[in-house]
């Protein structure tokens, strides 16, 4: 057990045993304070603390004094930027995308507070010394501590304040600002590493986002590794899309600039304070006010980028399974499902269309695809858009390493040692990859455009599964940064690339992504990786979508009916009944793909088939409301499945209700996630209208134990909305003509939809 309950070394990251040369040091009160340039810039000066694990402060070493500089942008966006190295404040880089609307505001210093041009108070720094009421001088008095105040959209009543959180002077929960110091040799200068950050928090406070976190809903009381791995499910701490923001009851939202490893604490180590801790001794942080929730991710967005629009198709129903193997096998699949009217718009190729499966070459196996830009040509007469599976490594094995090693446009081993070919083949359980595709070196971003995936979308493919990219090759060397530090925002370097070439040669801008970091909500859309094929799985998958959501992605899907199979990874058979709700949840997010490691598509399963069709039907009713919805997400701060705190956050019940969601602004969502049959059911203030039956039932309360037959998913609307949808049962959506598109009308005589 090496948890120790000590802020030093579980959140600081301190050795318990105090042997590593080390030090932390404490940010105390503000030496100066001058406006410049509009910015307000405060010198802080660091006290060295002595090396053990009560605190005190090391007198011996002579202070370090760095400025922490405060700037302002419109609307209500505060930044607080402060650095131990050379490293420089930027409005634009790979993770920023800076709106129009972003503008920056001049502050003034006047008093103790600081002002903007028309007036409104953004912060306030407290100099005063602290009241006391001398008694005992049995314990040191308390170190100095910048006391400083930030309200982002003026709203003095919700104030982000720096928290210096302590039960005794000696005894330190929370440092308002500090860093650590490291001497690798004796006769070096100290290297510092290391930066936190924290804020106050209050006792009912709760927070979502930080990604697709596969949590409940609050997360407080939680502390996360920001660290992008692969999930391998959707029901552990490992996290495909971490995203360094959280969103706060309180109605502000924290963004925190980087692409290093970083820690972010809850109220966990301390119930008084949101910890950060950023492996790299720099500190960018976004401060972003706003009434209300979507107020507040539209901020986010505004400083990491918009979501684009998907094209019209992708709406469609995706089918896949890992894998298809042969271009009859395809035909065969695609036949049977314009012949018996199951409505659909994508075939997604897998692992098994090259030469070997999972030796990923970026070419069709010349014998089971022998004429593949043929092939392809005939799906798309058929109406079938192809997607394809790749990942960011080469193989040892495939035929492009020798000229990827040869122009370094992978990633080579630290000590430079030639790479060999050990096999010439690949598959799931042994995955020998030479090297990752190294996106921070241009010419190597242009090979795997060009000469990777062109030839591809030349041929009339679609999309690209930009599957993998949470890890790199940690132990190999890369152009324009190390790995640990390009780890994280790897994900956005690869799916940039992948969705320019794209939309270029398409004219459509869309891939299919698993991993994720700040910025990758730019490049639609992603999914939810290998969730297993259960209950479990169903809600772990829900509980991602919502965060994700609530962290600036708009479009956001998931495997029906989940990844893989249990026991058995690849072999255990489906449950007829998690295939059919996992459809009806999936009818109702952004995209829906049927993918997983055995049969997905649904006349294997005869008994089941006829509601699955029903449902895919309805789906295809809904692409006119679904469009109308992903055009305001583009350009507001929604996503596609959005929790109920979006709509609701004053609604103390919904913060904590992750089984429950809006798709788009009309429809609340109630999957079920138990065989039995049933669910629990609240339904906010107000009157709810049954979308399939018509029944109108009163809100502001829960209903227990209700009984939802296996054909049926609990959806409801407001009474006199009116919902845009499909008017005829098409094969496609190269059958719809949207101007024909009517609206049903939620009336007082509404009586339900038939499925």
């Amino acid at each position: 057990m090496k948890q120790t309950n000590y802020h030093l070394f579980d959140f600081m990251d301190f050795d318990p045993t105090l042997q590593r040369d080390e030090a932390l040091w404490k940010a105390y009160a503000p030496t100066k304070i001058v406006e410049r340039d509009g910015d307000i810039v405060v010198t802080i000066p660091y006290q060295r603390q002595k090396n053990q694990e009560d605190m005190a402060p090391d007198t011996d070493a002579e202070q370090l004094s760095y400025d922490l500089v405060i700037r302002a942008y419109e609307p209500h966006i505060i930044r607080l930027f402060t650095t131990m190295t050379d490293d420089k404040m930027t409005d634009n880089d790979d993770m920023l995308l800076m709106a129009p609307e972003v503008k920056r505001k001049p502050l003034r210093y006047v008093g103790c507070d600081i002002i903007a041009t028309d007036g409104t108070k953004l912060a306030t720094i407290n100099l005063s010394e602290p009241c006391l009421d001398p008694w005992s001088d049995l314990l040191p008095a308390p170190q100095p501590a910048p006391f400083i105040t930030f309200y982002p959209d003026g709203d003095t009543t919700k104030p982000i304040a720096l928290s210096d959180d302590h039960f005794s002077p000696p005894r330190y929960d929370a440092l308002p600002l500090g860093f650590c110091s490291v001497c690798c040799d004796p006769v070096a200068a100290p290297k510092y590493e290391r930066a936190t950050i924290s804020f106050k928090c209050e006792a009912d406070e709760h927070f979502v986002g930080t990604g697709e976190r596969f949590r409940k809903m609050d997360l407080s009381g939680q502390t996360f590794q920001l660290k992008n791995q692969d999930g391998q499910g959707v029901n552990n701490r490992r996290c495909y899309k971490n995203i360094p923001f959280y969103l706060s009851s309180r109605m502000y939202g924290v963004f925190f600039h980087t692409s290093d490893y970083c820690k972010l604490s809850l109220a966990d180590h301390s119930s008084r304070s949101v910890q950060f801790l950023c492996d790299h001794a720099t500190l960018d942080v976004f401060l972003l006010g706003g009434q209300t929730p979507e107020e507040i991710l539209k901020e986010y967005r505004m400083l990491t980028g918009f979501p684009a629009m998907p094209p019209l198709w992708s709406f469609g129903i995706w089918m896949s399974r890992m894998t298809y193997f042969s271009a009859d096998e395809v035909q065969d699949i695609c036949n049977r499902l314009r012949k018996e009217h199951y409505p659909c718009d994508v075939i997604h190729l897998d692992t098994g269309w090259f030469r070997t499966d999972w030796l990923c070459e970026w070419k069709f196996n010349p014998e089971r695809f022998p004429d593949p830009k043929a092939f392809i040509s005939r799906l798309i007469d058929q109406g079938f858009k192809v997607s394809l599976w790749q990942l960011p490594y080469v193989a040892r094995g495939a035929e492009q390493l020798e000229e990827a090693k040869k122009n370094h446009y992978i990633s080579l081993t630290s000590h430079l040692s030639p790479l060999t070919s050990e096999t010439s083949s690949s598959n799931f359980s042994t995955l020998d990859y030479a090297g990752t595709i190294d996106f921070t070196y241009p010419k190597a971003t242009e090979w795997y455009k060009y000469n990777l995936l062109k030839p591809l979308l030349d041929m009339g493919v679609k999309c690209i599964k930009t599957d993998f990219g949470e890890n790199i090759h940690m132990d190999h060397q890369y152009h324009a940064s190390t790995p640990e530090r390009l780890n994280n925002i790897y994900a956005l370097l690869y799916q940039k690339a992948a969705y320019e070439v794209t939309r270029e040669v398409t004219g459509d801008g869309i891939i299919w992504a698993r991993a994720g970091w700040a910025g990758c909500q730019r490049y639609p859309l992603h999914w939810g990786g290998d969730s297993e094929s259960s209950w479990a799985g169903l809600a772990g998958s829900l509980k991602g979508g919502l965060h994700l959501g609530l962290s600036g992605f708009a479009f956001w899907s998931h495997d029906v009916p989940g990844f893989h199979s249990t026991p058995d990874f690849m072999n255990s058979p489906l449950d007829e009944q998690v295939y059919v709700r996992w459809t009806q949840f999936g009818v109702f997010t952004s995209h829906m793909r049927y993918h997983g490691t055995c049969k997905r598509e649904p006349w294997h399963y005869p008994k089941i088939a006829p509601i699955i069709k029903r449902w895919w039907k309805l789906r295809y009713r809904l692409i006119p409301y679904i469009i109308e919805q992903s055009e305001l997400a583009c350009k507001s701060g929604l996503p596609i499945v959005q929790a109920l705190l979006i709509h609701h956050p004053n609604d103390r019940q919904v913060w904590h209700i992750d089984d429950e969601y809006y798709f788009g602004n009309e429809f609340l969502v109630c999957p079920v996630m138990k065989a039995d049959h049933h669910r629990d059911i609240y339904l906010p203030e107000g009157q709810w209208v049954n979308f399939l039956t018509g029944e109108r039932m009163e809100g502001g309360r829960w209903y227990y134990n209700v009984e939802v037959p296996l054909d049926q998913m609990p959806i409801f609307v407001r009474p006199d909305t009116q919902i845009k949808m499909y008017p005829h049962d098409v094969d496609s959506t190269d059958d719809m003509n949207l101007s024909e598109s009517t609206y049903i009308k939620i009336t007082h005589d509404y009586k339900g939809i038939e499925l």
